[in-house]
């Protein structure tokens, strides 16, 4: 096992040394849901704070597709702020004063962990659709991985949204002993029929286009750019709300005063989802988004129990709070609440909140105090429980 500082492809096709990175070598190779195991294998993240004296204030962030381990600094690809700074830093509700913070980038993802623009070692190149196909279970495998080699045996608490919602709900079913606190944040624990069929449309956008050459772009010096924006675009309508865009856009027209009667972007949201697209493909790799997309179709948690859900977490002592909002269309509350339903069942530790928001689904990565509050008091109660005083959260190891 050995420490790096970026051996991976990026999403561009060059080197990524940005981040740490942890390479298990062949003698730790990692089991997959597939069958198949992985070997080597690198997991890439980022901490933030100080990990107190006993290992107790360790907080594991989950990211959603699109993210990755840049959580709370600045992005080395982008320039732009990490995708959480709301939540995460000095004084927020995830307070790096506080807590010892980790993100990781997924596994199957494209800005360091190992993924489908990793070199393969049987053939010197990126695996491409040679990548083994992954699960969230295989990513919070290797997740489990990296906090053992940080030498965390418990969590203080797993918290993310979306499909970082997932991994909290599969960390708590499969690692319930390692996680004190779980905070699962616009999500559901089995992706919807709706939700693949979004997926699937993005899915077809790439492999439609020419320069995806089967997998093979980065072999044939090419970048399906204009599959990869158009499945964004897609997306990204499915994050918002109709009344976000209504009141962000309406029919508002773009630099100019009347209709272009053409196919240039006439109407501002038209610009704005063009520009969405554009800059996806500079930070993000095309094979990825099958990969990662695919891994939240495959999510079924009840599948492995009969498919009742309160089983995954029978005589679980894990603390929740499970958080939805009223405008998130791709995550609705009623996905949320069959969760609570589920650890109900399972006579678990949970609350719940409904956040009034007109933002959709991306209102968790966004300015809701109300969102702030039930974070901070969730955590403030979860940590006086755990016996973690601010003094003791500030030790050093």
């Amino acid at each position: 096992m050995t420490t790096q500082h970026g051996s991976e492809m990026a999403a561009t096709g060059e080197p990524n040394r940005f981040a740490p990175i942890i390479r298990f070598d062949a003698d730790a190779p990692l089991p997959l849901d597939c069958g198949a195991e992985l070997a080597p294998w690198d997991i890439a993240y980022q901490t933030y704070g100080t990990l107190n004296q006993d290992k107790s204030n360790a907080v594991l962030v989950c990211h959603a597709l699109t993210g990755d381990q840049y959580v709370a600094n600045r992005h080395p690809v982008t320039g732009r702020d990490g995708w959480w700074t709301t939540i995460v830093g000095p004084g927020r509700p995830v307070d790096t004063d506080r807590y010892f913070v980790i993100c990781a980038n997924v596994l199957g993802g494209c800005i360091g962990s190992s993924g489908p623009t990793s070199i393969n070692p049987a053939t010197g190149a990126p695996y491409g659709l040679d990548f083994p196909v992954i699960t969230i279970r295989d990513m919070v495998r290797a997740q489990a991985r990296l906090v053992d080699h940080l030498g965390i045996d418990q969590l203080f608490c797993v918290i993310g949204g979306s499909m970082g919602g997932m991994q909290v709900l599969q960390w708590a079913a499969s690692y319930p002993e390692r996680v004190f606190s779980a905070v699962p944040i616009a999500t559901a624990a089995r992706h919807s029929a709706q939700n693949i069929a979004f997926h699937e449309v993005g899915r077809q956008a790439i492999m439609a286009d020419p320069n995806w050459h089967g997998g093979g772009y980065f072999t044939a010096g090419a970048v399906p750019e204009k599959g990869l924006a158009v499945a964004r675009m897609a997306a990204h309508i499915t994050y918002l709300s109709e009344p976000a865009l209504h009141s962000k856009f309406g029919r508002n027209l773009q630099d100019r005063d009347r209709l272009g009667f053409g196919f240039d972007a006439d109407f501002q949201v038209e610009s704005y989802l063009r520009h969405q697209g554009s800059t996806f493909v500079d930070r993000f790799d095309a094979n990825s988004y099958l990969y990662l997309t695919r891994a939240m179709d495959y999510f079924d948690l009840a599948a492995e129990y009969d498919g009742v859900l309160a089983e995954a977490f029978r005589d679980i002592r894990t603390r929740f709070c499970v958080v939805s909002f009223t405008s998130d269309w791709l995550f609705p509350t009623v996905e949320s609440r069959q969760i609570v339903q589920a650890l109900n069942a399972a006579a678990a530790n949970v609350s719940f909140v409904e956040i009034e928001s007109d933002k959709g689904h991306d209102a968790f990565l966004l300015d809701e105090p109300e969102f702030f509050q039930t974070l901070t008091g969730f955590l403030n109660a979860a940590a006086e429980k755990r016996g973690l005083t601010s003094d003791a959260a500030r030790e050093d190891v």
